[in-house]
């Protein structure tokens, strides 16, 4: 199992800011690890023709259940495709929060992914207010098995443990909870999908920062993070790249 930094811009970035994209690669040319960068649509076509030949895989936010149609707004997961892409996050929980997506709406988006031809990062979490009533596991579990469609294998789908109330704040669970959280993940997708699910990669997301990210990547099941606002400077996404490279 190859780990994977995933970095995600969210709504920030513009042309000038792939310049943090290029200092990257020459900090990083040839990681052993997988390095995927996830900008604003607008962005995809243009990091995906700045990275030239380097190892730097690229990624769309989000995408919408259908090929096309009339969806005023949406991407299609066959446009992220076209415009470079080879992986995109579904189920954030910011889509989920703001836009209301149900776990059948992500599962939908999931689908869409592995018809495209992406690899699928399905995002899961609870809030504080689950976490306080213990019920964390029960939440994440739903989640999975509510978000991930029947063919996902290795290959097409990443899993990514996304505590609600860690995301953005600077807080983050204990290294013995994620422990937790991921060793309950791990057996929920050997459950269902058997051998198969043992390379299917567990990632942390929630605050990770080069600070937090060795102690973070020593925890048994952690496959790699899933950043937010860290990506955004080749400096501090280098150096959880550099972190994970070293676990």
């Amino acid at each position: 199992m190859r780990k994977l930094a995933a970095g995600n811009w969210k709504m920030n970035g513009l042309a000038a800011d792939l310049a943090e994209v290029k200092a990257l690669i020459a900090a990083h040319p040839a990681p052993s690890c997988e390095v995927l960068l996830c900008p604003p649509a607008t962005l995809i076509a243009q990091m995906a023709a700045a990275r030239g030949g380097a190892p730097l895989l690229i990624g769309g936010q989000d995408c919408h259940a259908a090929a096309g149609g009339a969806h005023t707004g949406d991407i299609a997961a066959e446009m992220l495709r076209d415009a470079g892409a080879s992986h995109v996050i579904v189920g954030h929980s910011e889509r989920r929060g703001d836009h209301g997506e149900t776990d059948a709406a992500v599962r939908a988006k999931a689908m869409a992914a592995h018809r495209a031809g992406l690899v699928a990062i399905v995002c899961l979490g609870e809030t504080l207010e689950e976490r306080r009533a213990g019920r964390t596991l029960e939440v994440c579990a739903g989640q999975l098995a509510g978000s991930v469609p029947d063919g996902a294998t290795a290959a097409n789908t990443v899993i990514a443990y996304e505590p609600v109330w860690a995301i953005g704040t600077g807080l983050t669970p204990t290294l013995a909870e994620i422990a937790e959280v991921h060793g309950a993940l791990r057996q929920a997708l050997a459950q269902r999908f058997g051998a198969g699910a043992a390379g299917m990669r567990l990632l942390y997301g929630g605050s990770v920062k080069p600070s937090n990210a060795a102690a973070i990547f020593a925890v048994a099941g952690v496959d790699g993070a899933l950043v937010g606002g860290a990506s955004l400077k080749a400096a501090e996404f280098g150096a959880i790249v550099a972190a994970l490279e070293a676990a």
